[in-house]
């Protein structure tokens, strides 16, 4: 059984340049934005939205997810599998075979968010701008 875990986020204050410790809520019924903030958690790992979207194509080894994330460690990315698996939106399957094959596939909760990680790549793609661009619009 997965143990709960208290969670913060960090809340910067451009005033005073701190960074302030702010406690999640543990209950998601104080306020209309807090079921935002619940579903928030499930996505809310540096590479989480990534690994669901990479996995929305269909089932893939370690190594084909690490392929598609060159930017992720092999510490980080094994991380954010096993908190996927944890919140059971992903599924591990380990194969008796030597070397080990072990594969990941999305649980019918993990494509539920398939409209909800689309919706935020179609807004990335309107609204962020990476590379070059990026330090262009900067200037």
């Amino acid at each position: 059984m997965h143990q709960a875990q208290e969670c913060t986020y960090n809340a910067h204050s451009v005033e005073k340049d701190t960074v302030m410790p702010r406690i999640r809520h543990e209950r998601f019924d104080c306020s209309p934005g807090c079921t935002v903030e619940g579903t928030l958690r499930y996505i809310d790992g540096k590479w989480k939205g990534v690994v669901l979207y990479h996995l929305f194509e269909g089932t893939l080894r370690f190594n084909e997810i690490r392929r598609r994330i060159p930017n992720c460690t092999q510490r980080m990315l094994t991380n954010q599998l096993r908190e996927l698996e944890a919140d059971r939106l992903i599924a591990r399957k380990v194969y008796a075979e030597v070397p080990p094959k072990v594969e990941y596939s999305l649980t019918p909760r993990g494509r539920s968010l398939e409209p909800v990680i689309t919706a935020l790549k179609a807004w990335g793609d309107a609204n962020v701008m990476l590379g070059p661009q990026a330090s262009q619009a900067a200037a």
